[in-house]
């Protein structure tokens, strides 16, 4: 489970980071943000569901 997640976060903070480097892909670093974060706050939540379970 956590190897699919840090995998998701560093394609999104890729995504972010090219989106940054090229102006005109500035898009992709908004979507890229996002989905790290949604990410990051998915797989938090679920931790957290386990560990009380």
């Amino acid at each position: 489970m956590w190897t699919a997640i840090v995998i998701l976060l560093v394609v999104w903070a890729v995504l972010a980071v090219v989106g940054f480097v090229f102006e005109g892909l500035l898009w992709l670093t908004v979507i890229g943000v996002i989905l790290f974060l949604g990410t990051l706050i998915v797989g938090v939540i679920r931790q957290r569901i386990r560990r009380n379970a």
